[in-house]
């Protein structure tokens, strides 16, 4: 059997009283979407900080390739292949869409000292940055302010960013918050296409894009994973829809 691109288990995490994850273990294998669904509270934020590197577990560990990340920072699991992207945007405003793709690719490089270069004449820099605007259908907005975009554009930014640092696998907390109804099937659309870059593991409440989208979902409640299957198996479970999804599944 194939190994997973990203792992986590055992994972352990409490604050106080509050056990924000419980024994959590996790996969993510080549070519697939793994979303992670469940109610406000359930601890995926705590779950996506632990994978991604902002958070310490207190226990457990987090596998990239079979290899234990588990004790390094959110930087160095960038640069290893993880590519995240965030439910609140963390794209500069300010800046166009080209310079927030380089600003990526210069921290992919690995070079701090190339701050003090003219980063847009830097060719190689420029080419990873289109190469990976094409990608995402953003190529004819290099030149505009990210402040000027959609919201679902941004969205594609974002993908664009990581796709800079040439992830593994994307980790991506509710990539369609705050879209329409249209925006979220355009974004649909695109993230399956791009499970061919890299697999995805998805934090999402959007149930029509998981369902459309997921080959495998777990279900995250109080910290614990009280099921994972696919779309079909999920629909179908009593414990599923009492905990969260409700009879309209």
């Amino acid at each position: 059997m194939t190994d997973p691109v990203l792992a986590t288990y055992h994972l352990e995490k409490s604050f106080g009283a509050l056990k924000a994850t419980d024994d959590v273990s996790i996969d993510l294998y080549p070519g697939e979407i793994h979303a992670v669904i469940g109610p406000n509270g359930a601890g995926k934020s705590t779950l996506i900080a632990q994978i991604c590197g902002g958070l310490k577990p207190d226990a457990g560990r987090v596998e990239l390739l079979g290899q234990d990340v588990s004790h390094t920072d959110t930087r160095t699991r960038a640069k290893a292949g993880i590519g995240r992207t965030f439910q609140i945007s963390a794209l500069a405003m300010e800046d166009t869409v080209l310079q927030n793709v380089l600003l990526g690719a210069l921290g992919a490089g690995g070079s701090p000292w190339r701050f003090l270069r003219p980063i847009l004449s830097d060719r190689a820099l420029r080419d990873a940055a289109t190469q990976a605007l094409v990608r995402v259908g953003l190529q004819d907005h290099a030149a505009t302010l990210t402040s000027q975009l959609s919201h679902g554009q941004r969205r594609q930014l974002e993908v664009a960013v990581a796709l800079t640092l040439k992830p593994k696998a994307f980790v991506m907390d509710e990539p369609m918050a705050g879209l329409g109804a249209e925006g979220s099937k355009t974004l649909t659309g695109f993230l399956d296409g791009l499970r061919t870059e890299a697999p995805i593991l998805l934090v999402e409440h959007d149930m029509d894009a998981v369902f459309a989208l997921a080959d495998r979902i777990s279900v995250l409640v109080y910290g614990k994973i009280i099921e994972t299957g696919t779309v079909a198996q999920i629909r179908a479970s009593k414990t599923v829809r009492e905990a969260y999804l409700g009879d309209g599944a």
